[in-house]
């Protein structure tokens, strides 16, 4: 069975960063896609950035140039490298993996628990 587990979060200054971390395990044989995404309060759960396994990336408009993706194949990790960081950063962040192959099947995606980030001075 596959697992994430997010690591990493915590509370962050105004203009200061955060590295969150995402570990999947399971028997795993590949990953295509990684994605971080994000709810706040009250808020819907909303992409923040992804990867795929060729180290295609893309990011919410709101953390370009602030917050970089980057994954670790051999070691079936993604992370989140959070700079500058501002209030409305505070949520929870997700991890998710998409497109995962296993030695005995394949699995459309798995979420991990997330990890709480907040923002604040």
């Amino acid at each position: 069975q596959v697992q994430l587990v997010e690591s990493g979060g915590d509370l962050g200054q105004p203009g200061g960063s955060l590295r969150l971390s995402c570990a999947a395990s399971g028997n795993i044989f590949s990953i295509h896609g990684m994605v971080w995404s994000r709810q706040a309060p009250g808020e819907e759960r909303e992409l923040v950035a992804q990867c795929t396994s060729g180290g295609s990336t893309n990011y919410a408009d709101s953390v370009k140039g602030r917050f970089t993706i980057s994954r670790d194949n051999a070691k079936n990790t993604v992370y989140l490298q959070m700079n500058s960081l501002k209030p409305e950063d505070t949520a929870v962040y997700y991890c998710k993996a998409t497109s995962i192959a296993t030695m005995t099947r394949m699995y459309p995606e798995v979420w991990g628990q997330g990890t709480l980030v907040t923002v604040s001075s």
